[in-house]
């Protein structure tokens, strides 16, 4: 992926453009676990809600952003 993503031709931060999709795919997730019942083994779901985020935004940027060229 490139630094920047153009848009309609506005010019984005690639992580910007990756951050708002895992907040997407988060946001589903966390819908699939509430009507499973996962919620229901969990103490606190605040925190278990970001580090899903954080979980998937890792994810996308391992998948989408090359690994750098070794020196």
């Amino acid at each position: 992926m490139r630094g920047e993503v153009s848009i309609a031709g506005v010019y984005m931060p690639g992580l910007l453009v990756l951050a708002i999709v895992a907040l997407v795919v988060t946001g589903v997730l966390t819908r699939l676990f509430g009507v499973v019942g996962v919620y229901r083994l969990i103490a606190y779901r605040p925190l278990v809600d970001v580090a899903l985020y954080v979980i998937v935004l890792g994810g996308l940027v391992l998948l989408f952003v090359p690994d750098a060229p070794l020196p």
